[in-house]
């Protein structure tokens, strides 16, 4: 998490706009949501302006301070600095949930699919769920993980890469394990969620989709 504690104020300066997938989502929810990994709190604020209770939960104290000063004057929002695979949240709380661009973060994929199913346990029966992960075959990418395909059978899994942040005069890499289709599919079903609508986007790249979206329910 220290990456992230120094990248914060940066991050944020290039972080100000919701994506609309998940304005859609949360506009078609309401009752008590969770952002989990919320960094600055872009969708977090609009959150909280359409529910009853509001929850950001970022790994990142620096993240959730960012956060903090863009939702004082909120009262129905709540900030927690913790951890995704072991949520500090009773089950079956809440109604929905933005887990985006946060998923990728989490090393080793037991983690990854430890969080997916803490995500389960804290939803409602039928509560909802947006996911996001970056795409391991983009084109920013594609290339890095054909040429050091050998690479992953040595201690690493295929899709795990160290992905720099240079800006504002830094230089800190960050992980990041990118996801195939089939990947994210089998993570998300493995975690005892069900796929509603699962579909990639193209956000920089130009060839192949850069992002997969899922929405899912707890059954």
């Amino acid at each position: 998490m220290k990456e992230w504690d120094i990248i914060a104020e940066s991050f944020d300066s290039t972080r100000k706009y919701p994506w609309n997938e998940c304005l859609e989502f949360i506009d078609d929810n309401n009752g008590n949501g969770i952002d989990i990994g919320c960094g600055n709190g872009r969708h977090l604020i609009y959150m909280a302006e359409r529910c009853e209770i509001a929850v950001g939960l970022d790994f990142s104290m620096k993240m959730i301070e960012v956060a903090k000063r863009k939702i004082e004057e909120m009262d129905n929002v709540v900030l927690v600095c913790g951890d995704a695979c072991a949520l500090p949240f009773r089950e079956n709380f809440f109604d929905f949930a933005v887990f985006v661009a946060s998923l990728h973060n989490i090393k080793g994929r037991e983690n990854r699919i430890k969080a997916l199913r803490e995500l389960r346990r804290v939803l409602k029966k039928k509560g909802r769920a947006i996911i996001s992960v970056w795409a391991k075959w983009q084109d920013k990418w594609k290339g890095y993980f054909l040429k050091n395909f050998f690479y992953f059978l040595y201690g690493r899994e295929h899709g795990d890469i160290y992905i720099p942040w240079k800006k504002d005069g830094l230089n800190v890499k960050r992980f990041y394990h990118l996801y195939s289709v089939r990947e994210f599919r089998k993570d998300i079903e493995n975690a005892g969620l069900k796929i509603e609508k699962f579909w990639s986007v193209k956000k920089a790249s130009i060839k192949n989709p850069d992002n997969h979206f899922a929405i899912v329910v707890k059954d």
